[in-house]
């Protein structure tokens, strides 16, 4: 699974703005509401706010997918630590998930020792994304809040600063159910912020015109996968959601480790040895091969040594200056690596036109990932 510009719209239909993409489903009006996504003079933060929901985020996010074992073991102690150190740097937003393994309950920790340790305006920034990820059951009242209230009890928090909802099956619509109870249980007090985690454009839209109070999709994003910047971010520049995205430096392919390397020879290159590479090569292979993705690396350790920066500090802050995107994950392996140097990078780097187009040149060599996987989250539903 998954590892803000001035926006304001009210009363508005897809129609009436013209959209520019070709959608494939039929354009619906959608249910008047009033949409402002700002991003503050601080590039650091996004403020993603829908109506009357608001959450202010950091734009490096930090992943924790990769606390769910695959990755090497996680000393629970080690990695509150280090959940202290990317918090005290300023990366105090953390995502993570019902079936990450323990990371829910790690987070519980954290905050706790944020409590006792920080003072009270340090907590106020520190901010905790979590998902919930059911079987597409029948979804009642009574199911939702039950699994929502095991999540605030691994977190200890009496509300989730933003719960992102992700659903396997299309041809079941119990998701609009779900996400009816879960707005109920914001309107509450037990969940601040409703988005989504690897929903397609089209739901989003039927989503939207639900009523739902959506602030963001957290979807697949890189260099290579850049789906969101066809239907997805188009339909969010026009109703304000944003994109929270992952994969961004594909679990570590896109860094100077697999520079020159040659992965077809035994042994030659580094090991993939964690579910995320396996996973981001893949995606490589259906993109354009390792050789294509040589030609990727080259360029961007080109900017990256134009700029003093690292290769994975070029991806995301390229990504994060995309259309729509509101903020950036970043793995986490706590207690055994750290990336705060290079994230710290991200918020000064600029990159110019000579580098985007350098960038842009390459990437457009590869296959298109919309035409061969399908939409955002696609990879998850296919037969």
């Amino acid at each position: 699974m998954t590892e803000l510009l001035n926006y304001s719209f009210t009363h508005f239909t897809l129609n009436s703005i013209k959209p520019k993409f070709n959608s494939g489903f039929e354009t619906r009006k959608l249910i008047s509401r009033t949409v402002h996504c700002v991003l503050t003079e601080d590039t650091k933060v996004s403020v993603v706010k829908n109506g009357k929901d608001s959450l202010e985020i950091c734009r490096v996010v930090n992943g924790m997918w990769q606390t769910s074992g695959g990755w090497g073991k996680i000393d629970r102690d080690n990695a509150i630590d280090a959940m202290l150190k990317y918090a005290d740097a300023g990366f105090s937003t953390f995502d993570m998930a019902d079936i990450y393994g323990p990371a829910e309950d790690l987070y519980g920790i954290f905050i706790n020792r944020v409590r006792r340790e920080r003072p009270p305006e340090f907590l106020e920034n520190v901010k905790g994304l979590t998902k919930w990820v059911p079987p597409p059951v029948k979804m009642t009242s009574s199911y939702v809040r039950k699994n929502i209230d095991i999540s605030r009890k691994r977190m200890d928090v009496a509300s989730l600063d933003m719960l992102q909802f992700h659903w396997w099956d299309y041809s079941n619509n119990g998701y609009l159910d779900a996400l009816k109870h879960l707005t109920d249980l914001k309107d509450e007090g037990k969940i601040k912020t409703v988005a989504l985690t690897n929903f397609d454009t089209e739901r989003l839209q039927i989503i939207l015109e639900n009523g739902i109070p959506i602030v963001s999709n957290q979807v697949q994003h890189s260099l290579v996968d850049m789906r969101p910047q066809q239907k997805m971010a188009e339909l969010c520049q026009l109703t304000g959601v944003k994109l929270i995205t992952y994969g961004t430096v594909m679990g570590g392919l896109l860094s100077e480790k697999f520079l020159d390397t040659n992965l077809s020879i035994p042994f030659a290159g580094p090991p993939l040895n964690t579910p995320s590479l396996q996973k981001y090569k893949r995606m490589v292979d259906a993109w354009g091969g390792w050789s294509l993705f040589q030609a990727l690396l080259k360029t961007l350790n080109k900017v990256a040594l134009k700029h003093g920066v690292t290769i994975p500090t070029v991806a995301v802050k390229f990504v994060l200056d995309q259309p729509s995107v509101a903020g950036s994950m970043v793995g986490v392996r706590l207690g055994l690596s750290e990336h705060i140097k290079d994230c710290s990078a991200v918020f000064s780097l600029k990159l110019d036109e000579e580098d985007v187009s350098s960038i842009r040149e390459v990437i457009s060599k590869g296959k298109d990932l919309m035409r061969v996987i399908g939409d955002c989250g696609d990879e998850y539903r296919r037969a």
